[in-house]
Formats: structure tokens, sequence, C-alpha cells
């Protein structure tokens, strides 16, 4: 296990960190409903109140963190805090536009045309004024909503659905030269690629596909994906959940390297430092934000 130095604790459930140009990382804390920015001293101040569950969250062109809010979990404490379920009082699926420096929050989407967004979970923005989304869907009962991507601009004048249906859809990022996308689907545990035709557009592959991604990587066993990164090489570190730690992919779908991680809900990651070589790690169920270098520079979220 590699060693990593504990940035901050007591969080309560971080995930989406994105580091800000002054070198803090904001991180969401779902079971508070809120953004809350950490120092590169550890010092921790609230940014936003998002209400529900703020998920995921990337730095757009614009200067404003853009949002997944998730509408809200019900929560296990059993052996740490772990997500256990829509919320009874959960207030619905959103994109929301904060600004850093005062905590203003907007929603920019709550649904796309007639399909309403249950639990937008991660997000990353392109070179075309836009972003993809992860909505995770709900499980309730034997009925369980499917997942979906979808592109929308930063301004909140569009949004479409790119890719029906997935299984609990999670993290997602892009190649470094932005034509391919790149989507970790939690239930089944498997990482998918898209060949990126035009903004929000997609190519079909040539053979049948369940998600109409081609599949990159699954895990073995009894583990789940969540959120990913990806390095400046091309690589994808998509963190897993029950055995924690990050695993890292190469484009072609072969395992670069698995860091182990002492959290079985290790989250989330993102990179920063002068040369991208720092890794800030969510280990959300023991409420940290952890940070360790990193073998390979990492792209800007």
């Amino acid at each position: 296990m590699k060693r990593f130095d504990v940035l901050t604790e007591g969080l309560a459930f971080p995930e989406g960190p994105v580091v800000m140009p002054d070198g803090a990382v904001v991180v969401t804390e779902i079971a508070k409903g809120c953004l809350t920015r950490v120092t590169e001293d550890g010092d921790v101040s609230l940014l936003a109140d998002t209400g529900g569950g703020p998920n995921g969250a990337a730095l757009g062109p614009d200067g404003m963190l853009y949002v997944c809010n998730n509408g809200g979990f019900s929560w296990n404490t059993d052996g740490g805090l772990k997500p256990h379920g829509r919320a009874d009082d959960n207030i619905g699926g959103s994109i929301q536009k904060v600004d850093p420096e005062t905590g203003r929050v907007e929603t920019l989407y709550t649904a796309c045309g007639d399909i309403v967004l249950r639990a937008p979970n991660d997000i990353a923005c392109d070179a075309h004024g836009g972003f993809y989304f992860t909505d995770h869907g709900h499980r309730s009962g034997r009925r369980l909503d499917f997942g979906a991507v979808f592109y929308a601009k930063l301004d909140g004048s569009h949004i479409n659905q790119v890719a029906f249906p997935l299984i609990g859809p999670n993290g997602i990022g892009l190649s470094p030269d932005g034509r391919k996308l790149y989507v970790a689907e939690t239930s089944s545990g498997r990482l998918w690629s898209y060949a990126i035709t035009g903004p929000g557009e997609v190519a079909s592959p040539d053979w049948p596909s369940p998600t109409g991604g081609d599949l990159v990587a699954g895990l073995p066993g009894f583990q789940r994906y969540d959120s990913l990164a990806v390095e400046d090489c091309g690589n994808v570190a998509v963190a897993t959940l029950r055995l924690g730690g990050i695993n890292v992919i190469s484009p072609t779908g072969d395992l670069v390297e698995r860091i182990e991680l002492p959290d079985p809900y290790t989250t989330n990651i993102c990179f920063g430092g002068p040369d991208r070589r720092t890794a800030y790690i969510t280990l959300s169920s023991t409420g940290r934000l952890v940070r360790m270098e990193w073998a390979r520079p990492g792209l800007v979220l």
C-alpha cells in the first residue's frame, strides 16, 4: 500500500474533489448537502449549501463549479458512513452551478425534455462549452431506474441524452484529445468507452452493446467502479469499491497498476500540484480527503 497523507478528516461522505487555481481542494459532502473548501494546510471551510446530495463536481472554463446533485441519500452508519438508497426527503436530481467566490447556487437542469434527472453523479467539461454527466438512477424495492449519460451546455441552454441504458453509471471522463468518452458502470464493474463524433454525440459500435459503448475493462469478482480521472498519457484511473483502491487502466484495457487504499468506499480521484502528479482521493466512508504522489501526471479535471 502506497503512503498517503491525510489532508483532512471528519467529512460527511466526501466526493467530487476539484483542485482550485489557488491549490485548495473543493469537495462535496453528500451527507451534509454542501461544498467544502480544504486548503493545502488542511483548513476546512464551508463554500456553499447546495441541499440534497451534491456528488461529482468539475471546474468550468468560466471559473464556476458545476455540481451533480443526486437529491439526497439515506445512510447506513454501521461500520462507517455508507449510502443506503434514495432518501425519503430526496429533493430530486439536478445540475447546479456554484460561484466559488460567493457560494451562490443556481440550478441549471432538472430534466432532459420529459426525462426527469434522477441521481446525477459525475461530470466532465469539454472544450466546446459543455459537459457530459452520468445519471446513476435509483433502485426502489424490485424496481430499477436505468441510468444514462447526458450532455449539456454550461449556459443552461441545451441538454441531450448521449447513452442509454446503463446500470448505475458513475465516473466519467474524456481522453486527452477529447475524442473518447469514458464511463464507469458501478453495478457491473465495467468501464465503457464511446467515440465522440461531435459535442454531445457519440458513434454506435459495430457490434451489439447493452450500453451503446465499447467495453474497455471489467472487474473480476464482487467489485464495483466509482469515479475516475484520466492521466495525461491516456490511462484511466478508476476508484474501486469494496476492495478499496484505484485501478489504472490503459486505453486498450490493460491493468497498468493497482493502488490499495484502506477504505471500501474509495470513491474519487483528481490531480493537482505544479506538475499534476499529486493525486487527491476521497476515502468516503471514513470521511477523509487524502493526497499522495502519483507516478504519472494527470489531466486537469
